[in-house]
């Protein structure tokens, strides 16, 4: 596909073990590869509601009169599930990448190839922009946001560079922002740094995490009894939230254990963790640092 190519495709579908005439959530649509997967699996009774903030994936809408595209962020599934007339679901499938199509469009800002304006917005009518995040946040934010989403040693320098080159001069473009942080980049890993770097802003500027929690504790609600949950996820800071819901519930310490030392999930794994192939890692190099798991409504 030219808009994305999907990743885990038979896997993640396989994950949601479909029921012809179930009812499905997509909720990274993206190219729609994933849905058109999950279409060709359902009868003729079988629903697939599909979730995307990015108006760019409404180009790529499926005519089937079994499927209903929602332009919105996945954090509000149950409201929009709801307005649709679906209370429950039998399965959700999420991919948390970025797609092809947002990566290979120059002015979206989002690859470090390409010389653009600050923007990373998957949602283009958001307000808040790569451009803010850099010149109107303190260094104590831009800080956190090195720190936690890129998992960046030097962030507290970086920060304080950033902060000390906009009194002078605003960083308007992914450029001046290389210039401003080229010395913290060093020649044998730059691509890595760079991809930190760029991943720490985007996460921050669509609000990934937030939204990825609030996804994970809505899912248990609108799944029905057996129902499954198939997320891919692309870097730690997702596959550890995904692990941590889907092990105990919580995102964050230990839940409550009876006096016998046991304690209620909503849901339980199944299977283990599922890697891409060498075979699709070599088609698609974007699916090297994939992870896949999948969990079953208790």
């Amino acid at each position: 596909m030219d808009y994305h190519n999907p990743v885990l495709l038979t896997e993640a579908v396989d994950g949601l073990n479909i029921k012809p005439d179930g009812v499905y959530v997509d909720v990274t649509f993206g190219g729609g590869g994933h849905s058109r997967e999950i279409l060709n699996r359902l009868g003729p009774k079988g629903k697939l509601f599909a979730f995307d903030q990015d108006k760019d994936a409404l180009l790529n809408t499926i005519d089937d009169p079994r499927f209903t595209l929602i332009n919105e962020n996945f954090r509000y599934l149950k409201r929009f599930l709801r307005f649709y007339g679906a209370k429950e679901a039998d399965g959700i499938l999420a991919d948390f990448g970025v797609s092809s199509h947002q990566f290979d469009v120059a002015e979206r800002g989002f690859s470090t190839r390409f010389e653009a304006d600050l923007d990373m917005r998957m949602n283009q009518d958001s307000k808040l922009s790569a451009f803010h995040v850099i010149n109107k946040y303190d260094e104590e934010q831009i800080k956190e946001v090195f720190f936690q989403y890129g998992e960046l040693r030097q962030a507290p320098a970086m920060a304080r560079a950033i902060v000390e080159e906009r009194a002078t001069n605003e960083i308007k473009s992914s450029e001046q922002l290389k210039e401003v942080l080229k010395k913290f980049v060093k020649h044998k890993n730059e691509h890595k740094v760079l991809a930190q770097i760029y991943q720490a802003i985007r996460i921050e500027v669509n609000q990934e995490i937030e939204a990825l929690k609030e996804l994970l504790l809505q899912s248990p609600e609108v799944l029905t009894k057996g129902g499954r949950l198939s997320c891919i996820s692309y870097h730690s800071l997702e596959d550890r939230l995904v692990k941590r819901f889907i092990r105990n519930g919580m995102f964050e310490g230990e839940p409550e254990r009876d006096v016998y030392g046991n304690f209620e999930v909503p849901m339980k794994k199944v299977g283990g963790l599922i890697v891409p192939s060498k075979a699709e890692v070599k088609e698609n190099s974007r699916a090297r640092s994939a992870k896949l798991r999948v969990a079953e409504k208790l």
